[in-house]
């Protein structure tokens, strides 16, 4: 992985083509902070957006499958697959391919 070694950070990203300036990146762990706030809700308030049909609903209203190996969530208008999450000895999964946008409002007493 010669490209990879080579990246500085302050030329062209390899990857979108766009210069970039000085060191901007940061690792993974700098999302910690923002996804625990978005874990720490509940989730049945939360809006989903389908991104198949487009419709927005509170997960709490979607239909749930939960006789398959993972738990199936489907869009209450469309139908189509929004979420799956499984969970076993290897550990926690959630594919959220038919989501477009998941909004939840902040935690109580959660700042923002």
């Amino acid at each position: 992985m010669e490209d990879e070694q080579a990246w500085s950070g302050s030329e062209v990203c390899p990857v979108t083509g766009v210069p970039e300036a000085g060191d901007r990146r940061l690792d993974g762990n700098a999302a910690g902070g923002v996804l625990r706030e978005v874990f720490a809700v509940d989730p049945t308030a939360a809006v989903s957006t389908c991104a198949h049909c487009g419709r927005p609903a509170p997960l709490g209203e979607h239909l749930v499958y939960a006789d398959a190996p993972a738990l199936v969530v489907r869009c209450p208008s469309c139908m189509q697959v929004v979420l799956r999450c499984a969970s076993d000895a290897a550990g926690l999964r959630l594919e959220m391919t038919g989501v477009r946008l998941l909004r939840m409002t902040p935690a109580e007493g959660a700042p923002g």
